[in-house]
């Protein structure tokens, strides 16, 4: 299921609250398997209140495909969220988004408590920081 970001984005303006929390869920829902063994400690996330972890591979023609995952389910869809602004796209084209512009209509600092939404930064600073590894 590969929804983009603005039909989300349409969709979720007219959502109340709990369709909005049903609606982050069924995107986690969507995040490919991520394998157990990836799940360590140097693939955790840090700062967030849920375990979270990010696994970013390579693709053959230099594009970042990130796997992810978290023990919440609505942690889960957040990471999904952040992870349509920048999934499968080359690591300059991740370093030139504004990955927390994307992310602002959905208010998610409004619409979830703080300690769902403190690991956000965190996620996004390590998105930039392994596309700043590999545009080298």
């Amino acid at each position: 299921m590969t929804t983009s970001l603005a039909d989300l984005q349409d969709e979720y303006a007219f959502l109340e609250a709990d369709d909005r929390y049903r609606l982050l869920i069924d995107l986690g829902r969507g995040l490919e398997e991520m394998p157990e063994a990836l799940k360590t400690d140097a693939t955790l996330v840090r700062g967030c209140s849920a375990a979270v972890w990010v696994y970013p591979t390579r693709l053959d023609d230099g594009r970042l495909h990130f796997l992810a995952d978290s023990n919440a389910a609505i942690t889960k869809g957040i990471i999904a969220l952040v992870l349509l602004t920048v999934q499968d796209k080359a690591p300059a084209e991740i370093l030139a988004t504004d990955i927390e512009g994307a992310l602002a209509p959905f208010d998610l600092k409004n619409q979830l408590s703080s300690n769902r939404t403190q690991g956000i930064p965190n996620m996004i600073a390590l998105v930039r920081a392994t596309a700043e590894r590999y545009a080298g």
